[in-house]
């Protein structure tokens, strides 16, 4: 293991962490809140910097400041939680989409999915989503793949195969289970098949969010051309 998959290791159990906390933290807390927010900003940091900048240095000192403030809060009886022992026998978990227009549906499926092991995320090719849509989508997909990566839940995200082939991703990142969405049955089919010949698991999350009216791009679209 060299210097770079040593510090991403870190940055995965303090992901790991932060994923787990988040939820026990009361909104009125806010003092709280904020120290939370800010490792996790701090998270985010350290990743770019490794995976963007290639910056391994700088990358590691965020990273052990923001577990600097985690172990804080834990030794100060603020928060209980542990770090994780066996990090590296997470599952690989893989999500793909378009997320054109992001909305709640995108963050209630990513973090469902999450909450399954390490989040490898394929953002939708352009030119597939033309194919398969029968128009292209709103956001190029440069800007959906920045989108995707800024989300808290997700550990990596790239863009998928030129030519749309569920087979090459599979080879080519390895994943334990697949999880799809509750609007992705035009290509479970396709998956499904593909996983089974190689044993990976293909997990369906049938429910949806709740509580928000504007739960699919389509929607939101349709939103915008009735105001404008």
């Amino acid at each position: 293991m060299d210097e770079k998959d040593k510090v991403r290791k870190y940055i995965r159990n303090v992901r790991i962490v932060l994923s787990k906390i988040y939820s026990k933290i009361k909104k009125e807390n806010r003092r709280i809140g904020y120290i939370v927010d800010l490792a996790d900003k701090y998270c985010q940091d350290a990743r770019y910097y490794l995976e963007e900048r290639n910056d391994v240095f700088t990358s590691l000192a965020c990273i052990a400041y923001s577990e600097g403030l985690l172990d804080a809060l834990r030794f100060l009886d603020i928060l209980d939680f542990e770090w994780p022992r066996e990090a590296s026998k997470e599952k690989r978990v893989l999500v793909g989409g378009v997320f054109d227009i992001l909305h709640p549906g995108h963050i209630f499926l990513l973090k469902k999915a999450r909450e399954k092991g390490r989040l490898i995320v394929i953002v939708a090719r352009d030119e597939n989503v033309k194919k398969m849509k029968g128009r292209p989508p709103v956001i190029p997909e440069k800007q959906r793949l920045a989108m995707v990566k800024s989300i808290r839940y997700v550990d990596e995200a790239y863009l998928g195969e030129k030519e749309f082939s569920v087979k090459k991703v599979i080879e080519k990142h390895r994943p334990d289970i697949i999880v799809l969405g509750p609007d992705q049955e035009n290509i479970a089919s396709i998956v499904k098949e593909e996983a089974d010949k190689y044993g990976i698991e293909v997990v369906k999350i049938a429910s949806r969010v709740k509580n928000f009216p504007l739960t699919s791009s389509s929607q939101i679209i349709e939103r915008i051309l009735d105001l404008f």
